[in-house]
C-alpha cells in the first residue's frame, strides 16, 4: 500500500514538472491534453457521449452531476433524457428518479418529457408490482393489485372476486369493501342483486371508516336512485362535513333539496359546488331552479344563462376532443 501510494505521489509530480516544462516552453498548447482525463470528468459531452455509446455504468453518475450544473435548457433535456433512459435500460431503474424530478420541473409541458415520463413510471411500477409478487406473493396486496388490473381492463366481475379475496383474508381493512361496491356498480348494466349488494359493501365500509366520504356519497345516490330523498340528504350532508372539498356531495346536496322543493336550504351548498366547478352546467342549473323556487328571478336568469354558455362550451371542447382523436387514426 505504502509503495502504491508513494508511486502515485512521484508520478504526480512528474506531471507537474511535465506540465510546467511544457507550459515554459513554446508548446504549452499541450497543457489542455494533460489535463484532458479530470475535464472531461466535469464535461457534459464527455458524460452524454458516454450514453450514447452505451457505457451507462460510466455515464449515469457524470449525468446525475451535469444536468444539475448546465444552464443551457436544451442542453438540459437531452442530458435528462439520456439519464432516464440509462438508468431504465441498464438496470438502475431508482436513479431514474433523479432525472425525472428535474424533467418534469423544468419541462413539465414538453411531449418528450411527458412520454419518456409515462414510459419510466410505468415501467417502474411494473417492477415494483413484479417485486411484490416476489416477496410475497400469498399477501392480500397482490390480490389488491390484481383487482386493480382487472378494474383498467373492464373485468368487473373478476376484479369483484379478487376483492371478496382480501375481504375474507382480513374483513377489517380499510378502503376494500368500498372499493367491491364501486366494481359491482362499474358494470354497464348492473343487476338489482349486484346493487344491493353494493350498497352492503358501502355500509360495511362506513362500520369500518366512518369518515369515509365516498362511502356516504355513493349512499346518497342509491339513496336518491330509489326515491329515499330523505336519506339522500343525510348522506350527502354527512360526505361533506368529512370532506369540505367534496364538491359533489354539495351538488349532490343541493340537487336533493330542490328536488324536495326546499330551494332556501339548496342555495348554499350549490353556491359552494359552483365555486369549486364554475364550468359545470348541472351546477349553474340546479341553482338557477333553487333561485327561482324562493323567487329571485334576477338571480335565476343569471345561472339560466351561464347554464347555456357552459354547456355550449362544454360541448365544443367534446367536438374539439373528438376532431383530435379522429385526426391521430392512422389512415386504412
Amino acid at each position: 500500500m505504502y509503495n502504491r501510494i508513494m508511486n502515485q505521489f512521484f508520478h504526480l509530480c512528474a506531471s507537474f514538472a511535465l506540465s510546467f516544462l511544457f507550459f515554459s516552453s513554446a508548446n504549452a498548447q499541450a497543457l489542455p491534453k494533460a489535463l484532458a482525463p479530470a475535464a472531461q470528468q466535469q464535461n457534459p459531452q464527455h458524460a452524454m457521449s458516454l450514453a450514447e455509446s452505451g457505457h451507462c455504468a460510466e455515464a449515469l453518475p457524470l449525468l446525475k452531476k451535469s444536468i444539475h450544473q448546465v444552464t443551457d435548457r436544451d442542453l438540459k433535456k437531452r442530458i435528462g433524457l439520456l439519464g432516464l433512459n440509462c438508468a431504465m435500460t441498464h438496470n438502475a431503474p431508482y436513479d431514474s428518479l433523479d432525472f425525472l424530478i428535474v424533467l418534469n420541473r423544468d419541462f413539465p409541458r414538453d411531449p418528450d418529457v411527458l412520454y419518456a415520463a409515462a414510459h419510466a413510471f410505468s415501467d417502474l411500477s411494473l417492477r415494483a408490482s413484479q417485486d411484490l409478487v416476489r416477496e410475497a406473493p400469498f399477501s392480500y396486496q397482490v390480490h389488491e393489485l390484481n383487482a386493480e388490473a382487472l378494474e383498467t381492463q373492464g373485468r368487473w366481475q373478476e376484479a369483484a372476486t379478487e376483492y371478496q379475496k382480501i375481504i375474507d383474508i382480513d374483513p377489517t381493512l380499510r378502503g376494500i369493501h368500498g372499493r367491491l361496491g364501486r366494481v359491482l356498480l362499474s358494470a354497464p348494466q348492473p343487476t338489482p342483486e349486484a346493487v344491493a349488494k353494493a350498497k352492503k359493501a358501502f355500509e360495511d365500509e362506513l362500520e369500518i371508516d366512518p369518515n369515509n366520504a365516498t362511502a356516504e356519497y355513493v349512499l346518497g345516490e342509491l339513496a336518491k336512485g330509489d326515491g329515499d330523498l330523505s336519506a339522500a340528504i343525510a348522506h350527502y350532508t354527512r360526505a361533506a362535513k368529512i370532506d369540505a372539498g367534496f364538491a359533489e356531495a354539495y351538488l349532490g346536496l343541493g340537487s336533493a333539496l330542490v328536488e324536495r322543493k326546499q330551494f332556501a336550504e339548496a342555495i348554499l351548498p350549490l353556491q359552494t359546488y359552483e365555486k369549486m366547478a364554475p364550468d359545470s352546467p348541472t351546477g349553474h342549473y340546479q341553482l338557477a331552479l333553487a333561485y327561482n323556487g324562493v323567487g329571485r328571478k334576477e338571480d335565476a336568469n343569471r345561472e339560466a344563462a351561464l347554464q347555456r354558455d357552459t354547456a355550449k362550451s362544454l360541448e365544443q371542447l367534446k367536438r374539439r376532443v373528438a376532431e383530435g382523436l379522429e385526426h391521430q387514426k392512422p389512415p386504412q
